[in-house]
């Protein structure tokens, strides 16, 4: 769906920024986080240039992406995540 999504609605499509942190949950779940990892950084961006900095859609994305780093230990990368999460 992603690559559909992309060639009909372009690269950098909003509907493209949370069908890839849905499918980076999926990842999460499964405990493929080298997998879901690339697909949040790409979906915050994405979010980032189509609803702002300051969208609450994008403060979920932030948090899920830190909820998979913590989970891998990365308290050092994940904390940051949660800090502009909250401030959203």
């Amino acid at each position: 769906a992603i690559a559909i999504g992309e060639k009909s609605l372009g690269p950098e499509h909003p509907y493209l920024a949370t069908w890839q942190n849905n499918l980076a949950g999926l990842f999460r779940a499964q405990g493929k986080d080298d997998e879901a990892e690339p697909l949040f950084k790409r979906a915050i961006a994405i979010g980032e240039k189509w609803l702002g900095p300051d969208h609450p859609e994008l403060a979920t994305w932030l948090n899920n992406f830190a909820l998979s780093l913590e989970a891998q230990g990365k308290l050092d990368k994940a904390k940051p995540l949660y800090k502009r999460a909250i401030a959203i």
